[in-house]
């Protein structure tokens, strides 16, 4: 989808979770791009893995993280992080078995890639002619051409029951999804409405990996905004959330939210989609 140019503004002066770096808001100038509808799908991915052989990072570790109610045993044993139990690392989970051995992309063809790095994210972007968008790009992409909305449809908040606008969870987290929604994990990547741009679930259903590294916007004492490196230690950006998102603890489904993952980390929430140049003219 074209979308054009122009001077915009990234990030929030009313920012939810500060550590992340929501603020200040800045504005930056950006030449018109093209960026995809939809979230790289696991059917493209498999046709680029077809066509060039690439071993994504989870194959080449051997595993990779899922969430534990995807998981059909979820008794004592399994391996979680202490900080985040509700994530399991599974012998065998890839791209092309989200949720382990026995599992298979073919079941959700349609559904956006999961179980890639960022690595693997852009080895994809180059091999299709794109490139993964930046955070101005990619908060320009999701506002739909409106004016300093909260999320990609306006500002009204998604709620439990009634209002599902996007792919997040609804319930009792990490116990009760009621899947509101109408879905209990990923969704195809068209299946929510678009925005403004055309743009589907720009917020859920996946976390999407943004060009640059993850970087902590900060005031200095004299008042002027700067970058704080504190944070840039190999973590690249992702925006979005997922449909692990609730306002409850991790209300990142907001447009200016971010947060960072290790280049070489993959889970069962993050994806990508693509950006482009416009083509030169003759």
């Amino acid at each position: 989808m074209p979308i054009p140019g122009g001077t915009v503004t990234v990030g929030t002066n009313r920012p939810m979770f500060r550590p992340d770096g929501e603020g200040p808001a800045r504005t930056v100038r950006l030449r018109p791009f093209l960026i995809d509808p939809f979230a790289v799908t696991n059917r493209w991915f498999a046709a680029f893995v077809d066509a060039t052989g690439h071993v994504s990072e989870a194959e080449r570790w051997g595993w990779s993280y899922v969430f534990c109610n995807h998981l059909p045993d979820r008794g004592p044993g399994l391996d979680r992080p202490e900080s985040t139990p509700w994530w399991c690392r599974v012998e065998g989970a890839t791209w092309a078995a989200p949720f382990g051995p026995g599992s298979t992309w073919q079941t959700i063809p349609d559904h956006p890639v999961t179980q890639v790095s960022w690595n693997d994210a852009a080895a994809f972007a180059a091999w299709a002619g794109g490139r993964l968008p930046s955070e101005a790009e990619w908060e320009h992409a999701a506002r739909g051409g409106l004016s300093q909305p909260r999320y990609p449809w306006g500002d009204r908040e998604p709620d439990d029951e009634s209002f599902t606008p996007c792919n997040i969870w609804q319930g009792d987290f990490p116990d009760t999804d009621t899947a509101a929604d109408g879905f209990a994990g990923t969704a195809p990547v068209d299946a929510m409405a678009a925005n403004g741009y055309g743009l589907h679930h720009m917020v859920g259903n996946v976390w999407q990996w943004c060009a640059e590294p993850f970087r902590v916007r900060s005031l200095s004492r004299s008042g002027k905004d700067r970058d704080a490196a504190a944070r840039a230690t190999g973590e690249r950006l992702i925006k979005g959330g997922s449909y692990l998102c609730h306002r409850s603890y991790c209300h990142r489904y907001r447009i200016a939210a971010r947060s960072g993952s290790p280049a070489d980390t993959t889970t069962g929430h993050v994806g990508f989609r693509l950006a482009f140049d416009p083509p030169k003219a003759a």
